[in-house]
């Protein structure tokens, strides 16, 4: 089954957008001119950004795998989506569940013109899209609950999106109200870019200054912070590369990822 929150994209091309860059830096084909620009000018900057970038796909793809397999987690809320690539959410899920429950949630206009290929369930589970911002988690739980059901454990996933929020925005009050709504035996995969790197540091300031979005780097400490009150599964907050990783995967080297990461389970 699916089901989709139809509304205007209401696309930007003029400027970059964090969705597109960040699927230039995967190898992907949903982005303009702009976006690609950006990208290089990143890369110039950073060249391992691009790691950095296939690296936390590959922590995402592993979360997800620990919740259904290990957890026995069968629903999950994917915040921040960006557009569909290799090993969306559902797809890793379902491949151990079929009959998980996804919903993705972006506001990106970008991403809700590709939410159909998000939207490929097997016909036991079941994914739906919400076109809405983190900023406001009561705009994403209500709806939400159409889908999944909040009485029995949920896998949050927060990657690369709280940094895209200022401090100023409260990014711990956001998470704590998000973790608040789950249940116990919940778990939550929190991930962002780390402010441990000063060549990182100088690409992020100048995508900042000519994109759609900001993104704001911090130390790890203040990222592991946002997942107070949960108890983090082993090996406990880490560079997200080394969060349980695949042997048989090691294409990137693990040192170019600068982010950091971990897993929490709410009891």
């Amino acid at each position: 089954m699916t089901d989709r929150d139809d509304r205007d994209t209401g696309l930007q091309t003029d400027r970059p957008h964090s969705a597109r860059v960040w699927d230039y830096l995967l190898g992907g084909e949903n982005h303009y001119l702009v976006d690609s620009r950006a990208g290089d000018m990143i890369l110039r900057t950073f060249p391992e950004f691009a790691a950095v970038a296939r690296l936390q796909r590959s922590f995402l793809a592993r979360a997800v795998r620990f919740m259904a397999r290990d957890a026995g987690i069968r629903q999950f809320l994917d915040i921040g989506s960006g557009l569909p690539t290799a090993n969306n959410t559902h797809e890793i899920a379902q491949s151990i569940a079929p009959d998980s429950r996804i919903v993705y949630v972006d506001n990106d206009p970008i991403v809700l013109a590709h939410a159909d290929t998000l939207l490929s369930s097997t016909p036991e589970g079941k994914c739906a899209y919400l076109d809405a911002d983190v900023r406001d988690p009561r705009k994403i739980l209500t709806p939400a609950a159409r889908t999944l059901d909040f009485d029995r454990p949920v896998g949050l996933m927060l990657l690369n999106i709280m940094g895209q929020l200022s401090d100023d925005e409260e990014p711990e009050r956001i998470v704590a109200e998000l973790i608040d709504a789950l249940p116990p035996g919940s778990c939550v995969a929190l991930s962002d870019g780390t402010d441990t790197s000063d060549q990182l540091k100088a690409a992020v300031e100048a995508y900042n200054a000519q994109s759609v979005n900001t993104y704001h780097l911090r130390s790890p400490e203040r990222i592991g912070s946002f997942l107070e009150g949960l108890r983090l599964v082993e090996p406990g907050l880490v560079r997200s590369a080394d969060w349980r990783p695949d042997p048989e995967s090691a294409d990137v080297p693990r040192e170019q990822g600068h982010a950091a990461g971990a897993v929490g389970l709410k009891e």
